[in-house]
């Protein structure tokens, strides 16, 4: 389909309604419609599998679903039937339910680098929990972020980081420091410069680039030696990279860890987890100091952790961490050859592990475009595919990948037309797409 001819007028009175009473249009900006071009954000109605239809009736190949967290596709039939299943029987309790111990004993044999765990319902939260029982452990007020790495929470500690700081006070900010990705030496530096106040380096294993040899190890080494807790935010590599994590695949085992996301396939549901004798520091058996770590009202809903239960037995029995690879390999292929094939193969660039793709546009001068953004998602969304990133789901089908590329290939071409002419605005049909964390409207 042409995209002057591409409309979504029931999806942009949506959005208007949306806006109308939510703030932002959306209750997470990565959702919001300033991320996609000019009138043409899709309001969803519903999904299945590797598809989503908006209102105005269209059918999309999604990427990216539910900002990476339905890794097995929407409406997965054996987490559908678990759910079901626990809604039958009661979702929360004044005591807790068998299921939470159920729950508990699967994660741990799922992550055997974890000793105890305790589930929550959003990533940020159970980041903030980490970072709160590092400092009451080590006595020690600093936060060591990695500054590469775009997101760990929306508390105070880390948002007052971002562009968006407003709201937050100078004094709580000035108390979380950054160290660069890949570089020991400057982490080691960073621990020099604030002797004894560094309570814990957090950082994402990894994330579109695979980390140096030894990296982690060092890190390791690095918090051991300055007394600090070392964190592993795990929301996006956790399964994806493998059942057990990033932790598992490289072999290096923090203190704490991190994981949501992939864990309930689009349930609300995640979990910190760790040493025993650090957790231990929220509970009941510790003779110290209490620790208020994880109190939800709705962290172990038991259809939640079901969910949780179901995406974690099909990911060990049915190798979907080794499907993730072998979409995003045949996907990245397929894109990159589009990409070449047009002309526009160093400005149209994959990056990031296999079952983590995303895509970089770059101008003529090889530097990454907003413009060149919108340009792209506006043919990618005429052709059928939603695509914010080329992050994979399991219930992809070759088919789903061969149209992805072929529609990439015709992006591809306007987007060469584009280049030649030094000027892709004619191509926009409105303001470029924005970045998420900016300071204006």
């Amino acid at each position: 389909m042409d995209t002057e001819e591409f409309h979504l007028p029931l999806s942009r009175t949506a959005n208007e309604r949306l806006h109308a009473m939510i703030p932002g249009g959306a209750h997470t900006y990565a959702k919001g419609d300033d991320q996609y071009p000019e009138n043409l954000a899709p309001v969803i109605s519903h999904g299945s599998g590797a598809h989503v239809w908006d209102v105005d009736g269209n059918r999309y190949i999604e990427y990216g679903s539910g900002l990476r967290s339905v890794s097995l596709g929407h409406a997965h039939p054996r987490v559908v039937e678990a759910v079901r299943r626990e809604l039958d029987r009661g979702s929360n309790f004044v005591r807790p339910s068998i299921v939470e111990v159920e729950a508990a004993e699967r994660f741990l044999a799922t992550v055997p680098t974890a000793e105890m765990v305790k589930f929550a319902k959003n990533g940020s939260d159970a980041t903030t929990a980490a970072i709160r029982l590092a400092r009451a452990v080590t006595g020690r007020p600093r936060v060591a972020i990695c500054g590469d790495h775009p997101f760990f929470s929306v508390d105070d500690w880390f948002i007052g980081t971002t562009p968006m700081s407003a709201g937050i006070p100078a004094a709580t900010t000035d108390l979380t420091v950054a160290f660069p990705y890949g570089d020991l030496a400057a982490a080691e530096d960073l621990l020099t410069r604030y002797q004894d106040e560094v309570a814990c380096l957090i950082l994402e294993p990894a994330t579109h680039t695979e980390p140096p040899p030894g990296y982690l190890a060092g890190l390791r080494e690095l918090a051991d030696r300055y007394g600090c807790v070392l964190i592993f935010d795990e929301m996006i590599t956790g399964f994806r990279w493998s059942e057990a994590g990033a932790q598992g695949l490289y072999g290096v085992v923090p203190d704490l860890s991190t994981f949501g996301k992939a864990l309930g396939n689009g349930l609300a549901v995640s979990a910190l987890a760790g040493r025993r004798d650090l957790m231990e520091w929220g509970g009941l058996r510790h003779s110290g100091d209490r620790v208020f770590l994880l109190s939800t009202t709705h962290g172990a809903e038991t259809h939640s952790l079901a969910a949780a239960m179901a995406v974690q037995a099909t990911y060990v029995e049915e190798g979907v961490t080794a499907r993730l690879h072998a979409l995003g390999e045949r996907l990245a292929a397929g894109v990159r050859e589009a990409a070449a094939g047009m002309g526009v193969g160093e400005h149209v660039v994959v990056r990031g592990r296999a079952s983590n793709l995303v895509f970089a546009t770059l101008d003529e001068n090889g530097q990454p475009s907003q413009e060149y953004r919108t340009l792209f998602l506006r043919q990618l969304l005429a052709g059928g595919v939603l695509a914010p990133s080329f992050v994979v789901s399991s219930a992809l089908e070759d088919a789903d990948i061969d149209r992805t590329v072929d529609v990439v290939a015709q992006a591809c071409a306007v987007y060469r037309k584009a280049l030649d002419a030094a000027d892709p605005t004619p191509w926009l049909a409105g303001r470029p797409v924005k970045p998420v964390f900016r300071r204006s409207v």
